[in-house]
């Protein structure tokens, strides 16, 4: 109690310096940081706020030149930076808010940061839709700015910048033949939008259905010709401005003969909660239903397409892959098959390595007790499922891989919201929802039940390609998949590439595309019975 006292009486006499007093106080409490609206915006604002901060030693390493241009979260090393929020209701210009970096942070409160220099960077996400697409246009960023922490004083960072997306059709990144075909490719390619009345009259305000829809070569003639019809989607994170690559990969593919003349409609499945994997949901409403009974009729009637199962083909990636084998297995008398690489868990016995199946399942943790990691990099994991999901929570509540996967699998909550498969904090998983799940959203499942009334419209018709080393272990529910269709004595063609990873998937040789060539020619067949003649030139001619 002396001692106390005898404290108190310092402070209060001001024998106690203020730089020792600051730094008693930093130890204690969280890093003060002011985030000020300084030129990024000549109004008011809202939106979640985020502060990054990573080890300024580590952010240099891993460039050129030491200069570090951006502070983000790292999906594969996801403890690499620390991010704290909080929801920001207004903020004028020249206005400041404090936030408070132990309240809402990952993976820990900011006064638990070793002591350090450090980089650090602000974001107002006004769209709320970073943890899908990152950065994007509307973002508020301020400058990197280096501190060291413990904080003596608090520390301002100023949004000075406002984030715009490039034109897709530049492809900065793309290979210079790609970037040369885009004015070629942009010319045959037609914007896609079309309201839903299914979806709209689910959500009671008007909901599109998006992507492009491009045209092979001599689509234009006067002869008439009919083609098949290939349905693309992209993988999580993806949109409609990230489909342009593919575009312009299939056009100039085609160009050059070594892709069939075929339509090819480029769909986009994002949206505000993720990606909707053109799944019924009670969640996000019956995309599924608006794309084979409202999007295909419609096109069929403006396009000059087969119009036929046979003349439908699938194919997608990843959250592509799991949404195109959806479409296949629920309408297997409108497609004529699909092709789909590395996709999403299709059999929930093998969730990423968890079994959705087991009794008191948890989510984050092995029955030895061991973190489920999420990712591999040539089979070492880097990252935990309980890792994704509490970052998920910081970077916001909408739009996060597990929670998109809630916004399709799981029942409504009478909020409106979906119902959690797993408590964010333990990982247990909730057995209500784990039943739903399986029920209505494991492929193997349905397919096991549903055999006898499939097998005259679906066999022969799936096609899967996956690699052993999978960065995110979908190659398990793929064998899971085969050994249920080897059981029923279905007919299939599903491929485990050796040493393939989830974004390597498609490359052999100098060809990043090689793989998709390579599928496009079995759907042509499929939809003619036949080689294309310009195939078989370009083939020739090799």
């Amino acid at each position: 109690m002396r001692t106390a006292l005898w404290i108190v009486a310092l402070i209060a006499a001001g024998l106690l310096g203020s730089g020792i007093a600051l730094r008693w106080r930093a130890a204690h409490t969280p890093p003060i940081i002011m985030v000020k609206l300084d030129g990024a915006a000549t109004h008011a604002v809202s939106g979640r706020l985020l502060v990054f901060a990573t080890l300024a030693s580590s952010a240099k390493a891993l460039t050129r030149d030491g200069k570090v241009t951006q502070v983000d979260a790292d999906p594969w090393h996801p403890k690499r930076t620390a991010v704290a929020a909080r929801e920001i209701l207004r903020l004028a210009p020249e206005q400041a808010a404090e936030i408070d970096t132990d309240a809402i942070a990952f993976p820990e409160g900011f006064s638990q940061l070793p002591p350090g220099q450090y980089l650090l960077q602000a974001v107002l996400d006004q769209d709320h839709n970073y943890n899908y697409s990152g950065r994007d246009t509307g973002d508020l960023i301020s400058p990197v700015v280096s501190v060291r922490l413990p904080l003596v004083l608090p520390a301002t960072l100023p949004l000075v910048a406002v984030r715009s997306n490039p034109d897709p059709w530049r492809l900065e990144w793309e290979t210079p033949d790609i970037q040369a075909d885009a004015p070629a490719a942009r010319a045959s390619t037609r914007p896609l939008d079309i309201t839903s009345r299914l979806l709209s009259a689910f959500t009671g305000r008007p909901i599109h259905m998006r992507g492009w829809v491009l045209l092979p070569p001599g689509y234009n003639k006067t002869d008439g010709a009919r083609y098949p019809t290939v349905y693309f989607t992209h993988s999580y994170g993806g949109d409609k401005d990230s489909l342009v690559d593919d575009v312009v990969t299939v056009h100039l593919a085609m160009t050059k003969g070594e892709m069939p003349p075929m339509i090819w409609v480029f769909l986009d499945q994002s949206g505000a909660t993720g990606t909707n994997e053109f799944a019924n949901s009670v969640n996000n409403g019956p995309w599924g239903d608006a794309i084979t009974k409202e999007l295909i009729p419609d096109l069929e009637a403006k396009y000059r397409m087969d119009a036929k199962p046979s003349g439908r083909l699938l194919t997608g990636h990843s959250s592509g892959g799991w949404a195109t084998l959806w479409l296949q297995t629920q309408y297997p008398k409108v497609f004529g098959g699909t092709w789909s690489t590395s996709p999403d868990p299709v059999d929930f016995h093998d969730f990423s390595g968890v079994d959705i199946y087991t009794r008191n399942a948890n989510f984050y943790r092995r029955p030895d007790g061991e973190l489920w990691p999420i990712s591999r990099v040539h089979f070492h994991g880097e990252g935990s499922f309980a890792d994704a999901a509490r970052l998920e929570r910081v970077l916001g509540p909408y739009g996060g891989q597990v929670s998109s996967y809630e916004w399709v699998f799981s029942p409504r909550n009478v909020d409106g919201t979906p119902m959690l498969l797993f408590d964010r904090y333990s990982g247990q998983i909730d057995p209500q929802v784990q039943a739903y799940w399986i029920e209505h959203y494991d492929i193997a499942r349905y397919i096991r039940l549903n055999w006898p009334t499939l097998k005259p419209d679906l066999d022969g018709k799936i096609h899967i390609v996956v690699g052993t080393e999978d960065s995110w272990y979908l190659d398990g529910a793929v064998h899971k998949l085969k050994a249920v269709l080897d059981g029923l004595h279905a007919r299939s063609d599903i491929r485990f590439l050796p040493n393939k990873a989830h974004m390597d998937l498609y490359a052999k040789g100098d060809d990043p595309h090689a793989l998709l060539k390579e599928m496009s020619q079995q759907m042509y067949v499929v939809a003619r019975g036949e080689a294309s003649t310009m195939q078989t030139k370009a083939v020739e001619a090799q």
